[in-house]
């Protein structure tokens, strides 16, 4: 964290979804976002090149998936922590989120109500 706020990066490729999200998250002071990337591979390069606290990753992405670029950030930066956003809550997904090394699961529909706790959370690991 840089000073006492948490840099995040989204990763959605619905540009509606990512301005509204991003509105939401800068209304709380102690989140930042430092960037958003709209497919997989952007995701990876800028977590690589911004060094974000939290990255906001949607599994459907062009170019990458969600858990392909999940797997590849927490290689090549591991002190990066993912959070999946999906519109899904079904096992697999996040049993897959899991085994890629995500930090934490969010479903869009819960986005309100828990995600702006999932990001502090994650940014306190």
């Amino acid at each position: 964290m840089a000073g006492n706020q948490v840099r995040v990066l989204i990763a959605d490729d619905q540009r509606l979804f990512a301005e509204a999200l991003e509105a939401i998250l800068t209304t709380d002071g102690r989140i930042a976002v430092v960037g958003r990337a709209t497919n997989g591979e952007e995701a990876v390069a800028l977590a690589r090149d911004d060094r974000p606290d939290v990255v906001l990753m949607d599994i459907a992405m062009p170019v990458l998936d969600g858990f392909a670029a999940t797997e590849q950030i927490r290689a090549e930066v591991p002190a990066v922590r993912v959070i999946i956003l999906s519109g899904s809550d079904a096992t697999q997904d996040i049993s897959r989120a899991r085994s890629v090394g995500a930090a934490g699961y969010v479903t869009k529909d819960q986005i309100a109500g828990d995600l702006l706790q999932a990001i502090l959370e994650t940014a306190a690991l």
